[in-house]
């Protein structure tokens, strides 16, 4: 066996360091064009001391007209370079979020779970808002970068003039970021355990909405409520807790800046009373101490992005480095397309063992609904391979030795409480677009009516979890959409339990019709498609104990007829 993606990231900062190498060229380009900005910025403040200094000795117009085409170039550089420097990093920070969260969907996604204790409202909040904050340092380097050249450069130009004002500026900003690195830890810390309590409060709502209507059944919907109502209230405290700690942040950073711009325009008064700065160098130290506010103001607020990024990685790698529950194979099914189940054990079975030869579709009566969820659960890859005893084969091949992807083209198990997606009905029947048994699906299914109920027809749009559809709509559509995907191998379970005889019976036909000549198992106790099966195979305690057709099983077999009968 082997195990794939061997270079998924292994910590946070693993995440970090391949999104930066991921974008280095255009995170080079967006630091060069950024850094030509902020000098920009810096150098007009310088100028505009240049020039007063030059226009009141030399008093000439051609020195006016140069230094008015000197201004002209700068803020034409400062635009370019702003728009087209954050075009680069705003298009690669966007891609970079995407891949994270292609990656983190496709880990939740797989057939094969990974062995990490998320639910799949965390998993959706990772994927979603840990990718973007995690991408956020795609343009927090090149930001940090370029404030650092406005810095050095307003440093320097003030150290020309009196080395006092540079050291000023130099001394100022270190001891700055000093002192919010200390506070951007404790907003790292309260960011993650933020994104951990919204991403708890969202998988309770995705477990309620889900598990609403049998709530309601037993009256526990008062008590799911209020455990809601629990997480959403320490999700709402400490999001409170955070946004004071980034307040606190964000009020020291410009109070420092603010204290740091005061001092050097006070400091060059002084020594402009003094004489020791003539009237030009006062403008630009003036100039500079205003200029200065705003690449200090971003310069310390990296950190707190930094430690942003770096929780929201952090989180990002709970899923990606979970190991999967198992490590599936790279080879594919055989030409055959028969389906083995030989001497399984896992929960409720019992040494399952029976054999559905290509083209014949079988119908299993579980007598118990725990043992036909184990049985589908195994077959669909829900339980991996070695936490069983005994084999599954398709195609004459182990389940451990094929690969996840070449299962699912040839056996597709459509599942109980099958999902239907926000879009229209043609979406959730077809959602890659490329079934050619579509109209077919949906007459077998039964599902003509919605169609036909609607002017949009198989257009129509459908809300998420099938929000518009009655429950007998839903179970439909899903086996509508297992219907076209038109595999080898069709494992269905309990596909009417929501219908009424008579469009039941209709669908029996239809299946049987149109699965002639392709492998199909259906788990089910309804006796027509038990009756549309060429074959019943009787599953009682966790063990295969009889096969034959529902009439003769009827005839024969008095514990069936009582299980089976309506």
């Amino acid at each position: 066996m082997t195990t794939p993606d061997t270079q998924r990231p292994r910590a946070g900062s693993d995440i970090l360091r391949t999104a930066l190498r991921r974008n280095i060229g255009a995170m080079a380009w967006g630091t060069v064009l950024m850094g030509l900005y902020q000098a920009g910025e810096t150098a007009f403040p310088i100028a505009l001391g240049l020039i007063v200094e030059h226009t009141m000795r030399d008093r000439s117009p051609g020195s006016l007209g140069v230094s008015i085409a000197a201004l002209a170039v700068i803020i034409t550089t400062v635009s370019l370079s702003w728009r087209f420097g954050m075009r680069i990093l705003q298009k690669a920070n966007t891609t970079e979020a995407h891949r994270w969260r292609v990656r983190v969907a496709a880990c939740g996604l797989q057939p094969v779970a990974r062995d990490v204790d998320l639910k799949s409202g965390e998993v959706l909040t990772i994927a979603t808002e840990d990718a973007d904050q995690t991408a956020d340092i795609i343009e927090v380097v090149p930001l940090l970068i370029s404030s650092l050249v406005a810095v050095v450069i307003a440093a320097v130009a003030l150290g020309l003039a009196d080395l006092r004002l540079g050291l000023l500026v130099i001394v100022g900003t270190v001891a700055i970021l000093s002192i919010l690195s200390v506070m951007s830890r404790r907003i790292g810390s309260s960011t993650r355990e933020q994104q951990a309590r919204v991403a708890r409060a969202g998988a309770k709502v995705a477990d309620l909405i889900i598990g609403l209507r049998p709530l309601h059944g037993f009256g526990g919907n008062n008590a799911a409520f209020r455990s809601y109502r629990k997480v959403s209230t320490e999700a709402k405290q400490q999001s409170v807790t955070v946004a004071r700690v980034n307040g606190v942040y964000a009020g020291t950073a410009l109070a420092l800046n603010a204290v740091l711009a005061a001092a050097v325009t006070l400091t060059a008064g002084w020594l402009a009373f003094e004489g020791r700065i003539n009237i030009g160098e006062l403008v630009m130290a003036v100039g500079l101490a205003q200029f200065i506010m705003e690449p200090l103001k971003l310069f310390s607020e990296m950190p707190k992005y930094v430690m942003i990024a770096r929780a929201s990685a952090e989180r990002m790698a709970l899923v990606l480095t979970a190991p999967p529950v198992t490590s599936p194979g790279p080879e594919r099914p055989a030409a055959g397309r028969d389906l083995e189940v030989d001497c399984v054990r896992h929960g409720s079975l019992r040494k399952v063992r029976f054999q559905v030869a290509a083209g014949e579709f079988v119908a299993v009566a579980a007598y118990q609904p725990r043992a036909a969820a184990d049985l589908a659960s195994v077959l669909a890859l829900n339980v991996p391979p070695d936490a069983y005893e005994g084999a599954v084969r398709v195609g004459g091949r182990d389940l451990a030795d094929l690969s996840t992807e070449a299962v699912r083209e040839h056996m597709l198990v459509n599942p109980y409480d099958g999902e239907i997606f926000a879009g229209t009905l043609r979406t959730n029947i077809d959602p890659s677009g490329t079934s050619r048994t579509v109209p077919e699906a949906v007459e077998a299914s039964m599902l003509t009516d919605v169609v036909a109920l609607h002017r949009e027809g198989l257009d129509h749009p459908v809300r998420d979890r099938g929000a518009n559809l009655s429950g007998g709509q839903r179970q439909r559509l899903s086996l509508a959409r297992a219907l076209a995907a038109d595999t080898e191998v069709l494992v269905l379970r309990d596909p009417t339990t929501a219908v009424d005889a008579v469009t039941e019976q209709l669908i029996a036909r239809n299946v049987a019709k149109l699965r002639r000549g392709r492998t199909t198992v259906v788990i089910t106790s309804s006796p027509a498609l038990l009756d549309a099966a060429d074959r019943v195979l009787v599953l009682d305690d966790g063990v295969i104990t009889a096969g034959d057709t529902h009439r003769n099983l009827l005839a024969t077999d008095e514990v069936y007829c009582k299980a089976v009968a309506r």
